[in-house]
């Protein structure tokens, strides 16, 4: 039974000075209840070295203690998305005092979570973790997997994407590992996870590759295979598959077709060999995607049926982490994302995040994805 109270306040600003932008954000959110414990920041990269004052000065005048956050190549709430120009995005929640725990930054594979953390986990067994990482980090993979041994926590949330500093909060300012909140298993969760691709063939067998090097799939020339999925239009010019084709890899005893996108490198057509973003080796499964905004459209409208079926009725507020190369990078300029997530859920529901360097998902890291998280 759902016995969590929690109402969310939501300020944003941009086009300004962080301390324009900050007290802008204040003013919208108004006057807070007793209650409101938890905030969270989203700035982007433009604001990446005043994100520790705009952090100091939401907790000196909201009186909220608990904070997490970090910084996007883009930022978005409701149905707007901000690229390119400073934007700061602010939700502060009430709910109650011990239905949320704040994690400090976790920066190598099997660091325990501090005592109170645990003592925390074993009392209120989280369903859920919204966690900020940092893509510096070469073991952020692991770090989410030891995680997830430690809580048994669904992980939802993003690489922080800055072109200058790469900070987090998480009650304090941090960086350089995984920080974040747990939600305990009395709030009502649901996610949903967005694909930005469309498979272009069937799912081969890695026979032979080293490393990122894929020589044969199904036995056959790697190269030979990959232009014979993508056709003969693109296969007599290779030079245009950058960016549109992408290799992916199918998730494991995953039966709703799940596969984690990454780039294809590099062609070798003297060799026929294949490199892609990722090692792969002998006995892996891989498959070819392309990357359009009407497949991606169509899968964000079905993840968006789908959530909100599986809710336990209309969300309080909402999550979002999406790719920085979606957003206006595929759908155009107008905030159609973003759009496409507000109109489902409906003006009244708050909707916050940030477009990140890679999304992550039940523990594992994506990319060219919409993640998107029901609280309520």
């Amino acid at each position: 039974m759902n016995n969590v109270t929690q109402n969310f306040y939501v300020g944003h600003a941009s086009d300004a000075d962080w301390q324009t932008l900050t007290a802008s954000c204040l003013a919208q959110i108004g006057r807070l209840p007793d209650g409101a414990n938890l905030g969270f920041l989203y700035v982007t990269d433009t604001l990446d070295a005043d994100f520790p004052l705009i952090a100091a000065r939401l907790r000196e005048k909201t009186g909220v203690a608990h904070w997490v956050g970090t910084v996007g190549f883009g930022v978005m709430v409701g149905g707007k998305e901000y690229f390119d120009t400073p934007a700061v995005v602010v939700m502060i929640g009430a709910l109650d005092d011990d239905a949320f725990k704040v994690m400090s930054t976790i920066a190598t594979p099997g660091e325990p979570l501090t005592d109170d953390a645990m003592e925390w986990v074993s009392r209120k067994n989280p369903m859920l973790g919204v966690v900020h990482a940092d893509p510096r980090n070469a073991y952020v993979g692991d770090i989410l997997n030891s995680i997830t041994d430690d809580t048994d926590a669904f992980l939802v949330g993003g690489l922080t994407a800055s072109r200058g500093k790469q900070p987090q909060i998480a009650n304090e300012l941090t960086e350089g590992g995984v920080s974040g909140v747990f939600f305990s298993g009395d709030v009502s969760v649901t996610s949903g996870l967005s694909q930005g691709c469309s498979p272009v063939g069937s799912i081969h067998e890695v026979t032979k590759a080293k490393d990122n090097i894929i020589f044969e799939l199904d036995k056959l020339p790697a190269l030979d295979v990959f232009k014979e999925d993508i056709g003969e239009v693109l296969a007599q010019n290779l030079e245009r598959v950058g960016g549109y084709i992408h290799a992916a890899l199918p998730v494991s005893g995953d039966d709703r077709g799940d596969y984690l996108v990454r780039n294809v490198v590099g062609v070798d057509p003297d060799n026929k060999l294949v490199a892609i973003g990722e090692r792969v080796s002998a006995g892996d499964r891989l498959m070819f995607v392309r990357r359009d905004a009407p497949s991606a459209m169509k899968d964000l409208q079905r993840m968006l049926a789908d959530i909100t079926m599986r809710a336990a009725g209309k969300p309080k507020a909402a999550l979002y982490y999406s790719c920085v190369a979606r957003g206006p990078n595929l759908f155009g300029r107008n905030s159609e994302e973003l759009m496409a997530v507000q109109n489902v859920l409906g003006d009244d529901v708050p909707v916050v995040g940030f477009f990140a360097n890679g999304e992550i998902s039940n523990n594992r890291l994506y990319g060219y994805t919409g993640v998107l998280t029901l609280i309520g």
